[in-house]
């Protein structure tokens, strides 16, 4: 059993503050919209930041009984976004302190968010024997069930820490879907989406992702993307 450091837990305490205030703040949101739909008022799914404390006033301005139940809940959730723009800013500031997190953060799809969560999580990288055993340690295996001559590989494991499987599925998304850098992993991935899906696609790199990211950090080295032409 792996006992993690001080710093770990630190770092880790200010990843999970940011969540959950970032989880208030949608949950105020949903809220509202519920409320709002009562009254025949449904507000566009997509709302930049700013824009959702503007399209709520807009609404219920002309409604004094209305503005009376929602403009507390409104005001409650510009403090959450204010507190939480503020713990994303620090762990942003965090992550481009670190050495490490900022070579990780070479790896196209890889933030901020994701190299502190992957750094904060695995802590001592010696302490896994093979590069390949990180990406089982974030249930980003296939889970098999076998009795007798069954053999059947099913979902992936889920074990671990689900935050760090949420960041690494995020940052092979990102890469795939959204990057327009090109390497011999996106390719790979791609390659992999044509014949097995997108899901599974994004969960392969991901699984790389975490090998990548140890093997970085064991070694010291950067990500060598390889030549254009054999991309």
């Amino acid at each position: 059993m792996h006992v993690k450091s001080v710093e770990s837990h630190y770092i880790r305490a200010l990843l999970t503050s940011r969540k959950v205030m970032q989880r208030k703040c949608i949950d105020l949101e949903n809220e509202i919209r519920g409320l709002l739909k009562v009254f025949g008022v449904k507000l566009p799914m997509r709302l930049a930041r700013g824009a959702f404390d503007a399209a709520v006033r807009d609404t219920i301005e002309n409604d004094p009984a209305l503005s009376h139940a929602l403009l507390p809940m409104l005001q409650a959730r510009q403090m959450l976004m204010e507190t939480f723009l503020e713990l994303d800013r620090r762990v942003r500031r965090a992550a481009r302190e670190d050495a490490m997190c900022m070579r990780f953060m070479g790896i196209p799809g890889v933030g901020e968010i994701t190299a502190l969560s992957f750094k904060a999580a695995v802590d001592d990288p010696t302490r896994f024997k093979s590069s390949r055993t990180v990406g089982a340690h974030f249930g980003l295996t296939p889970r098999r069930f076998q009795s007798g001559e069954k053999d059947n590989p099913g979902h992936i494991s889920h074990a671990g820490d689900t935050d760090v499987r949420a960041t690494l599925y995020a940052a092979a998304n990102a890469m795939l879907m959204r990057s327009v850098a090109w390497n011999s992993l996106k390719a790979w991935g791609v390659r992999l989406m044509k014949t097995k899906g997108r899901r599974r696609a994004i969960v392969a790199v991901a699984r790389k992702i975490a090998v990548v990211l140890h093997r970085m950090w064991i070694d010291g080295t950067e990500l060598r993307f390889g030549s254009e032409a054999t991309v």
